[in-house]
């Protein structure tokens, strides 16, 4: 019946739902007496009414953190990429949440002995991290797991969201859909067709900003711009982002064609709350990678895959790109759009993101 939810709009849901402390279920998509499935909370919105309801259950829930908290927390991680931590009988929801989030770190530096478990399969947590990542939560969530059919029968009596893990897993990029378009003259570039892409999975819509009217014969000057409302709205000089967006519309302009791809992935695709998260580890002297990690999350975790998909909607097969940044010309060409020059963008330094900008050329390549 189409009435009924498909699967990426089961996963819209349960972005919604972990955001706002409902817990998911999650199946390993195995059947018979062996398979398994789990109840997830977002581990920075846990209740302690939720905590008492999930221990109510039977078992033992865990913590399933990244390496890279695990690593920061210097707990053993078994599992390649995941730490299952387990639970004390007295942890609350504050000391769960005292090791997803970082801020009180330098504080409290002893939480152990933590205990990690080890041997049973971790995909299950993996799936859960992948979800609080991408309902821009920090990446680490409460996993209680039990038989498969019990977590079907639960999930159908509370009425909860239920995916399997494999869905939530797949690397494949939702479909992009052109949802509307119309001219927007802007300060530089007065001849601008802003064009709105929404996907297919219920996620953040993206933009593309057409400056006049670009050959699809050749290749388009173009730049992938990462959205930064704190650089980009407000002026912020913690980066160099605000100046780069008016510098790359200003070149199009003079150039009499364009296109610029607004990715709503903030923060290097961590969300703009992560991204304030990041920003006071920065303030207690961590640089930008060391903070990221601290958090959980990798150097960079942005899809750039999205703007070649964009491009390629729009008629366009190879770019000059704009950017300092040579991981973006790798991941465009990889897309299968062909890269004819890269196009250096170097604005916006002052005194005060000097050391942001050292860091992204020495941890992150970028030329500057």
């Amino acid at each position: 019946m189409s009435l009924t939810p498909d699967i990426q709009e089961l996963k819209a849901r349960a972005r919604a739902d972990l955001r706002i402390g409902l817990p998911v279920a999650i199946c390993d998509g195995q059947e018979g007496s062996g398979a398994t499935g789990a109840l997830v909370l977002a581990a920075e919105v846990v209740t302690a009414e939720r905590l008492a309801d999930l221990r109510a259950l039977g078992g033992a829930p865990h913590l399933a953190l990244t390496r890279r908290r695990a690593e920061t927390l210097r707990a053993h991680v078994y599992d390649g990429d995941v730490a299952r931590i387990l639970l004390p009988e007295d942890a609350g929801p504050k000391w769960i949440a005292s090791l997803a989030d970082p801020a009180g770190d330098l504080a409290a530096p002893l939480r152990g002995p933590l205990r990690s478990a080890r041997g049973g399969g971790a995909t299950l947590s993996r799936a859960a991290i992948r979800l609080a990542k991408e309902a821009r939560l920090l990446p680490a969530a409460l996993v209680l797991e039990r038989p498969a059919e019990e977590v079907r029968a639960l999930a159908e009596a509370e009425r909860l969201t239920l995916l399997p893990a494999a869905t939530l897993l797949s690397t494949e990029m939702p479909a992009l859909r052109p949802v509307s378009r119309a001219i927007v003259p802007l300060l530089g570039a007065e001849s601008t067709r802003l064009h709105i892409f929404r996907p297919a999975d219920g996620g953040e819509e993206h933009y593309a900003v057409e400056v006049g009217t670009p050959s699809r014969d050749a290749p388009v000057l173009a730049r992938l711009h990462s959205a930064c409302f704190t650089g980009d709205l407000l002026g912020s000089l913690k980066c160099d982002c605000g100046p780069q967006l008016r510098a790359a519309i200003a070149q199009m302009g003079a150039e009499g064609a364009g296109v610029l791809l607004y990715l709503n992935q903030e923060g290097r695709g961590i969300g703009l709350a992560n991204k304030m998260r990041a920003y006071a580890l920065q303030d207690q002297g961590f640089d930008t990678v060391e903070a990221n990690h601290r958090l959980g999350f990798e150097d960079d975790e942005r899809d750039f895959r999205l703007g070649a998909e964009i491009l390629r909607q729009l008629g366009f097969g190879a770019v000059r790109l704009m950017t300092n940044n040579p991981a973006k010309v790798a991941r465009m060409e990889e897309s299968g759009l062909t890269v004819t020059e890269r196009v250096p963008l170097q604005v916006g330094r002052n005194p005060l993101n000097t050391h942001y900008l050292d860091t992204k050329a020495k941890k992150s390549g970028h030329v500057l």
